[in-house]
C-alpha cells in the first residue's frame, strides 16, 4: 500500500470519528426535534487506581444523574474518538462472522435502541440462540455482562458473539487474519493502537464504542429535571404505580432502570408437562452454581423499553402490556422466586398508566 494511501485511510478514520462524535445515530418520535444538550458534556472515567473526567465530543444526550455516574474503563483502553470510529465500523463489519452475513449489528439494531425485534437471536448459517439479544445502551454504567453475568468487562464480553457458534461462529484467530488482509483494517489498527491487528485490540475497539452508546432526553428525564408537564398526568400515575404498589423500582433503579443484580422470576419455570419442575434455562446458576441463583437472570435496563420488544431473556413476551400482567400475577411460582415477586392487585387503569409511563422511558439515543 502507498504512503498516500495510508494517509487517506488515516484522514477518513479521523475525519468519521468527528462526524461521529456530533451526529447522534437516531432519535425516538418523542425525541425529534428536541436539544441533545440537557446532559453535563462531562463524564467520569474511573480508571484504577485514579480517577479523571474528560470532556465528551459534541452534545450529549445523558440526564444529569446519568452524567455525573462514572463510567467503568480499563486503564489500558482510554477512551478515544479514533478508537470510538473504529469500534463503529467493526460493529457493522459482517466479516466478522463465518458465512460474511452476520455482525454485531444483526442483533443489535440502532432502529431498535439496539435491540432485536426476534424472541431469539439469529446467527450465522439460521442458527437460532436460546436467549433475546438485550438492549445494548448506556453498558457503559454496568458491572456485569449477558443475561447470565458470566463476563465481568465489555472488552471481554464483545469478542465472545464472534466465536460463538449459534452466533458468528468464528474463532478470533481467523477473524483477526481476516482483518489483518483488508488494507483499512492493517492501517487503521496501526493508527489507533501503533501496533498489528490483535484480539485484544479488536475488543478494544468494539468496547469503546459500546460505552459510546446512550439513550437519555426521554420525557421522564424532562419530568425529573423539573418540567412538570413532561409526562402526562396518567404517566405521572404510572410513576407512582412504578414507584410503589407495582415494586417495579425495587429492580429497575432509576436513573439507569437496573440493578445488575440477578433475580428469579418464573420465567424459566417449567410448570406442566413431561419437564414440570425444571427450568428451561438456569440461568446464572450456570456461572455461580449457587443452588439460589437457579433460574435467575440479570435485570435489563427500562430505558427505550418500548421500542425493544419482545421481553425477557427468552423473548416470552411479546408487550408492555403482557409484562405487566406477568408480574401482577406474581410471575411464576417456583422453588426459587425472588421473594419480592407476588401478586400485584393491579387495576386496570393502574396497569394502563404503568405501560404509558414506561413508554415515557424512551428518548434519544446516540453513538459517538
Amino acid at each position: 500500500m502507498s504512503l498516500q494511501t495510508r494517509w487517506r485511510i488515516r484522514w477518513a478514520l479521523l475525519i468519521g470519528a468527528w462526524v461521529l462524535a456530533f451526529i447522534p445515530t437516531l432519535r425516538s418520535a418523542q425525541g425529534t426535534g428536541q436539544s441533545t444538550g440537557q446532559g453535563s458534556g462531562q463524564v467520569t472515567i474511573v480508571r484504577s487506581p485514579e480517577i479523571r473526567t474528560i470532556r465528551v465530543l459534541g452534545p450529549t444526550v445523558l440526564p444529569r444523574r446519568l452524567a455525573d455516574m462514572a463510567v467503568s474503563v480499563p486503564v489500558d483502553n482510554p477512551l478515544t474518538i479514533e478508537k470510538v470510529a473504529l469500534g463503529r465500523r467493526l460493529f457493522f463489519e459482517t466479516a466478522l462472522s463465518n458465512d460474511r452475513s452476520v455482525s454485531c449489528a444483526t442483533c443489535h439494531e440502532p432502529t431498535r435502541a439496539f435491540a432485536d425485534d426476534r424472541p431469539l437471536a439469529v446467527g450465522v448459517f439460521g442458527r437460532v440462540g436460546k436467549r433475546h439479544s438485550p438492549a445494548i445502551i448506556n453498558r457503559g454504567f454496568g458491572r456485569v455482562q449477558f443475561w447470565d453475568g458470566r463476563v465481568a468487562t465489555l472488552d471481554a464480553q464483545v469478542l465472545r458473539p464472534i466465536e460463538d457458534r449459534n452466533e458468528m461462529d468464528l474463532p478470533l484467530d481467523e477473524a483477526i487474519t481476516r482483518l489483518d488482509a483488508d488494507d483499512y483494517y492493517r492501517t487503521a489498527f496501526q493508527a489507533v493502537f501503533e501496533r498489528p491487528v490483535s484480539a485484544e485490540d479488536l475488543g478494544r475497539a468494539l468496547a469503546s464504542y459500546v460505552r459510546s452508546i446512550r439513550s437519555g432526553s426521554a420525557p421522564y428525564d424532562r419530568y425529573i429535571d423539573g418540567d412538570g408537564e413532561a409526562l402526562s398526568p396518567e404517566q405521572q400515575r404510572g410513576l407512582q404505580v412504578f414507584r410503589t404498589k407495582g415494586r417495579c423500582s425495587f429492580c429497575h433503579r432509576e436513573p439507569t432502570f437496573t440493578d445488575e443484580r440477578f433475580w428469579n422470576t418464573g420465567v424459566a419455570w417449567i410448570a406442566e408437562g413431561a419437564d414440570a419442575g425444571t427450568y428451561r434455562d438456569e440461568g446464572r446458576y450456570a456461572v455461580s452454581r449457587i443452588e439460589r441463583e437457579r433460574g435467575s437472570f440479570k435485570t435489563p435496563t427500562l430505558r427505550e423499553v418500548a421500542r425493544t420488544a419482545p421481553y425477557m431473556h427468552d423473548g416470552s413476551l411479546a408487550t408492555l402490556e403482557d409484562v405487566v400482567e406477568f408480574y401482577d400475577k406474581g410471575g411464576r411460582p417456583n422453588r426459587h422466586l425472588t421473594p419480592i415477586i407476588h401478586q400485584l392487585g393491579l387495576t386496570a387503569e393502574e396497569k394502563h398508566a404503568l405501560v404509558k409511563f414506561l413508554e415515557s422511558l424512551s428518548g434519544v439515543v446516540t453513538a459517538r
